[in-house]
């Protein structure tokens, strides 16, 4: 699989675009330390980003199915691309010009996640795709260990504007490099509309119990577990440990256990692969149980690399189910589903978070989310279907 070029242009295309989607909101944070940006002012253009993010998922979604999915990638990571050159063009000037930017690099991020899921599934052969979202996700994880450290370096010797300008070239790379698929007939004709065509996705998705119940587990844990960290680590490093040190270790460990995951699960091959995916999503509980604890540092660090770790043992696995059960004529519409409802409620899981912990403290509201990041895998393993995650289990 590695020796074949439509996978290694397929791999290169989607590491750029999530190198670039990752990179943006630190890029940004810079600019907050050097004084061209206002907090206030980072925070409106991040929400600019997720807005148009939500926005072009359905929509990306219902294109990639009826049209050359190369192509939908093509024309999003371009959108990406200008909104970036933009926000590093006007980041100096009035605000209304990076946060409009910013949700035009938000929609084309979110049109092209659901076309390079499909694509996937075209490029690859069925027996080999979870090594193949493995290696994706292990491409990702690789440089989003290394990138923070080179971004801040360029940004001190090279300011803001050249690093948005850099990933607005990632962004170019993204359009240029996937392979084309199988060649699917384009299927646009009378009676086309965004959401009926989603309607259509979403009933093939009820086709499947498993994904359901998978995607509600996955949005129960990211809206919970996922935003209740975000908001309490910083908290907890600077009130329990009295230091940032926590921070950043804990950051890094997330990152270094998912790749740790992604490689087990790239060669695992587990024989109730749903359950044992539900169990990794479960492991998150581990993050907000730590936080709420008065433990050791590095007894949190650990649980980071513990909640890294299984996160991707359910993505991996989660990836290649879908693109293998689903109609490959509405699979991008499926995935786009799948983003919409679990990166969409994460912000709307930090909104809520922030003031609960005001009003009944860290530690109660951190008990609540362990609590929901075990049980909602729990509950989403009693569907049938989901032990296998659709699959009839081998002989």
């Amino acid at each position: 699989m590695l020796r074949s070029v439509p996978f290694l242009r397929l791999w290169t295309g989607t590491t750029a675009s999530g190198l670039a989607t990752w990179m943006l909101p630190i890029v940004l944070g810079f600019a907050v330390l050097d004084g061209t940006l206002s907090a206030t002012a980072l925070g409106l253009v991040l929400a600019a980003r997720t807005v148009g993010f939500l926005a072009a998922v359905p929509l990306g979604g219902v294109l990639a199915d009826r049209y050359s999915r190369r192509g939908v990638i093509a024309v999003s990571s371009m959108l990406a691309a200008v909104g970036h050159l933009v926000i590093a063009g006007g980041i100096h000037h009035v605000i209304a010009i990076p946060a409009a930017a910013a949700v035009l690099a938000g929609a084309g991020q979110g049109a092209c996640r659901p076309s390079y899921q499909a694509l996937t599934a075209e490029v690859v052969a069925v027996s080999q795709r979870q090594q193949a979202n493995a290696a994706i996700t292990i491409a990702v994880r690789v440089v989003t260990l290394v990138a923070p450290g080179v971004a801040a370096l360029a940004a001190a010797r090279l300011g803001v504007a050249p690093l948005l300008i850099v990933l607005a070239g990632l962004w170019l790379l993204s359009a240029l490099a996937p392979p084309a698929g199988r060649g699917r007939a384009e299927v646009a004709g009378s009676g086309f509309t965004v959401f009926s065509d989603f309607a259509d996705g979403f009933r093939e998705a009820r086709r499947h119990p498993w994904f359901l119940a998978g995607l509600a587990a996955l949005t129960a844990v990211i809206a919970t577990g996922y935003s209740a960290t975000g908001v309490a680590l910083p908290l907890v490093s600077r009130d329990r440990y009295g230091t940032e040190v926590l921070l950043a270790s804990a950051t890094t460990a997330y990152v270094a256990g998912a790749l740790i995951g992604a490689i087990l699960i790239s060669r695992w091959r587990p024989r109730n692969q749903g359950w044992a995916a539900l169990a990794g999503l479960a492991l998150y509980s581990a993050a907000p149980l730590s936080l709420m604890l008065p433990v050791p540092l590095a007894i949190v660090v650990m649980a980071y690399v513990i909640t890294g770790m299984g996160i991707e043992l359910f993505n991996v696995p989660w990836f290649t189910a879908t693109q293998r059960e689903v109609e490959p004529d509405k699979l991008a519409r499926v995935s786009s589903l799948d983003f919409l409802l679990s990166y969409g409620l994460a912000p709307l899981g930090l909104v809520i978070i922030a003031p609960a912990m005001d009003h009944f403290g860290s530690a109660p509201v951190l008990a609540v989310c362990a609590a929901v990041c075990l049980l909602a895998p729990a509950a989403a393993a009693l569907t049938p279907s989901s032990r296998h995650f659709g699959q009839a289990p081998r002989s």
